[in-house]
């Protein structure tokens, strides 16, 4: 996985990147929620600390973003019953914790979470 292999943040710039440069209309700026400005981009940009909550762009864009990444966990749900990823949606929560103590990491998880590396 590209998280394990750069690290999260250089992931997440990764795919704003790729996101941003795949846009048929093209920005006159771009708004990233955040305190760091996305690397090698040609587009003006703005990092906003708190952007979710100052403007309605960036909250717009962090909804849908969660929307889809729910629905994603709910597809690898039924790939990966055991894991109940219905009901946390992969975050680091007690359930979530306690699945991978029980069935050790399946290969959606990433090698660089904590307690994934009590595995490796």
């Amino acid at each position: 996985m590209t998280i394990d292999e750069i690290n999260i943040l250089q992931s997440t710039f990764l795919a704003m990147k790729k996101a941003v440069e795949s846009l048929s209309v093209k920005p006159d700026i771009v708004l990233v929620d955040g305190n760091h400005k996305i690397p090698n981009i040609k587009f003006k940009q703005t990092a906003i600390v708190s952007g979710d909550a100052k403007s309605a762009c960036i909250a717009c864009a962090s909804i849908l973003a969660k929307v889809t990444r729910d629905s994603i966990m709910y597809e690898y749900a039924k790939q990966f019953p055991q894991y109940n990823f219905e009901k946390h949606k992969g975050y680091g929560t007690k359930i979530h914790i306690e699945k991978i103590k029980q069935f050790g990491p399946c290969p959606i998880h990433r090698k660089t979470f904590a307690p994934i590396k009590n595995f490796i």
